[in-house]
């Protein structure tokens, strides 16, 4: 609460101190700081900007063509051993392989002319005959990446290890493809059996059928799809057709942001071979018609500046884009927040696997800020606004006090007491010999052992006047004191209005616990003057409707307060910038500038009013204009009080000293 204190006294409203706590965040007094969402977005702003600064997104295409090189080179070694007669067991097993198959299908001659065998080994013509064909089926191969991939589909390898790395980036694509729809469907897709082959097209089917239903505005069934096929949605499987939806756009988008940051013929490759890789027209047919079922959807996804020179794979780029996108949802949350309240539609769950543990746990202290004041009992709900509670508002004037205190540079201020003794103060252990006059408030021990000093040890003990002894008082001075605070828009203008209300937020916690027999009012004044109650402090504003500075009312207000106290020091601080340029005429506020001269006489009067009734004015002028002089010169010499020229800076420091000390400093020039 004292660190927002400056933030509610600038805008006079705890609802934008809060606001902007939750914009900002805050400095924790014992080091470091609570974030806000604007620190928090910072904070996913720049895990996206190392993300982007880190990959190369070209390299998903130059690791599919690297992989595809050392794959064909592997087959072209093969086919160069076949054609110098290098030839091992597995060559001899593939064409007998190739031979079974041929068999029966229809007879080859070609192969049975080439084909000579003695003990079970084939002729070097046959293999050489083999090596030529694939030879001429490599050299045919299109130029791009994509093309390569999917002329291979049709192509026996020769090499075997070639064979198994075809099909591992085969694998990745049928990978990289079902991530295009579903969020955590892969690990099956990876290993898909033929069972799961048709389960997984059971589902897509299913799910074709609820999303119409969905559409047509019929009861979809989504339970009853989720109790058959549910396991295959991962750990964290969506709870409703909404949910299901929003992460099935979730995925287009990143596939669609991948596709939007790739060259165009690098999409169009990309395309086309996410087209044919489930290895079942069947299935592949329902997911083309999931494709139009979620045109509604619409996933634009984004086009993302890579610049970064990490290599990446697909797959890893399919996740990075999942990753990206959840960075923009996470953003635009933040975005959306106005206020507290908007802090329940942040995913926790979602920042933490985003930003880590620290970063949910900073969100988790934000959304809990109003509830901690509120059980602290600084601020409540009136049902459709935050207000202050009193308590509120005395940590703000202790905040404000403390501040000027810190400018001090006397650090002991006294403790606001006479040296004089009374009678009607604080009681004393020490004593005196009781005079004719003084209260009768005996020291008992004291008074017997002088009868007992006098007379000696006896029984009976026989008082006399000289032995009574009394406790001494000390005097406390009361003080009442009226602030008399300037309104006017001059005083913004100067940026002197929130160092004076500082001063009298300070002022009021000051007397409140230090010197609770004091009384201090406070009465601001403009156009006219008006009371301002303790717990209005906090919100009290310039006036600026109305123009003058009208001392004469201020000054009539503080002496009706005053004459009501019958005891102790009576006196008036006045914080102002300017002459009096208003005064009262049959109860309304009259205005002139330059002032006119009954404004300065009336004000006059109403300072001789004061003094005939010994109330001292102490007045604080934040201008040192010649005509403001002249004036404050003349209360000066009526009332006989100080005037002090000081600046708003050092305005709290005066005014709380010579409130404690009680005595005179020269500031500037003082009268």
């Amino acid at each position: 609460m004292g660190l927002i204190a400056d933030e509610v006294l600038e805008t006079n409203d705890i609802n934008s101190a809060l606001r902007s706590l939750l914009r900002g965040g805050m400095p924790f007094m014992s080091g470091g700081r609570m974030p806000g969402i604007q620190d928090m977005l910072r904070k996913l702003r720049e895990q996206r900007r190392q993300q982007l600064q880190r990959f190369n997104l070209d390299s998903v295409f130059d690791q599919l063509k690297e992989q595809l090189e050392n794959i064909l080179a592997k087959e072209q070694q093969t086919i160069d051993d076949w054609l110098n007669g290098k030839v091992g067991e597995s060559a001899k097993d593939y064409v007998e392989k190739t031979e079974e198959q041929n068999n029966q299908n229809k007879e080859n001659k070609e192969n049975k002319e080439n084909k000579e065998t003695t003990e079970g080994n084939f002729s070097q013509a046959v293999f050489k005959s083999i090596a030529q064909r694939h030879q001429q089926q490599l050299q045919q191969l299109p130029e791009d990446v994509g093309g390569k991939i999917k002329t291979l589909e049709n192509y026996e390898f020769l090499n075997t290890e070639a064979q198994k790395e075809y099909l591992e980036i085969l694998r990745q694509l049928r990978d990289a493809m079902t991530q295009s729809f579903f969020k955590d469907i892969s690990n099956m897709v990876e290993s898909m059996s033929e069972g799961d082959l048709s389960r997984m097209k059971e589902m897509v089917k299913a799910l074709n059928e609820m999303l119409n239903k969905h559409i047509g505005g019929e009861d979809p069934g989504f339970d009853g799809f989720m109790n058959q096929f549910g396991d295959m949605f991962g750990d964290n499987p969506p709870k409703s057709i909404e949910e299901l939806l929003a992460q099935m756009e979730a995925q287009m988008a990143a596939t669609q942001s991948l596709m939007n940051s790739l060259s165009p013929d690098q999409r169009n490759q990309l395309e086309s071979l996410l087209g044919q890789k489930l290895g079942d027209p069947e299935l592949q047919q329902e997911l083309m018609k999931l494709s139009k079922e979620l045109a509604f959807l619409n996933p634009k996804g984004q086009d993302y500046p890579f610049s970064g020179a990490d290599d990446i794979d697909l797959q890893t780029a399919m996740k990075l884009m999942d990753e990206l996108q959840k960075l923009e949802k996470m953003e635009g949350q933040f975005r959306d927040i106005k206020d507290f309240s908007d802090l329940n539609n942040i995913d926790s769950d979602l920042m933490r696997e985003l930003l880590g543990d620290v970063s949910a746990a900073e969100l988790d202290e934000l959304k809990d800020i109003l509830d901690t004041l509120e059980k602290a009992g600084f601020i409540q709900n009136d049902g459709q606004r935050w207000e202050m509670t009193p308590r509120g508002t005395r940590v703000i004037g202790q905040k404000a006090l403390e501040e000027i205190y810190q400018k001090l540079k006397q650090q002991n201020l006294g403790n606001h007491r006479s040296a004089k003794e009374g009678h009607f103060g604080d009681q004393q252990e020490e004593s005196k010999p009781y005079e004719f006059g003084d209260p009768f408030h005996l020291h008992i021990p004291r008074t017997l052992k002088n009868a007992i000093k006098r007379k000696g040890n006896q029984t009976k003990i026989e008082l006399q006047q000289e032995d009574f002894e009394i406790h001494r008082h000390e005097l406390n001075t009361r003080t009442s004191t009226v602030l008399l605070l300037d309104l006017s828009w001059s005083m913004a203008l100067r940026d002197a209005f929130l160092p004076a209300k500082k001063v009298a937020m300070a002022l009021h916690h000051l007397i409140s616990t230090t010197y609770p027999k004091d009384q201090l009012d406070v009465i601001g004044f403009s156009a006219y003057a008006k009371e301002i109650k303790a717990k209005e402090l906090a919100k009290i504003d310039i006036d600026q409707f109305t123009l003058g500075t009208n001392m004469h009312h201020a000054l009539l207000l503080a002496e009706k307060k005053l004459s009501k106290q019958h005891s102790g020091t009576k006196q008036i601080i006045m914080i102002s910038d300017g002459e009096p340029t208003a005064h009262m005429e049959d109860g309304y506020p009259y205005f002139e500038y330059p002032p006119n001269p009954m404004t300065i006489a009336k004000t006059l009067l109403a300072v001789k009013r004061c003094t005939k009734k010994h109330i001292a004015i102490n007045t604080f002028m934040l201008d040192q204009s010649p005509y403001l002089k002249e004036f404050m010169d003349q209360v000066a010499r009526i009332n006989g009080g100080r005037v002090f020229y000081t600046s708003p800076e050092r305005l709290g420091e005066y005014i709380l000293h010579d409130y404690v000390e009680n005595k005179r400093k020269h500031i500037g020039k003082a009268r």
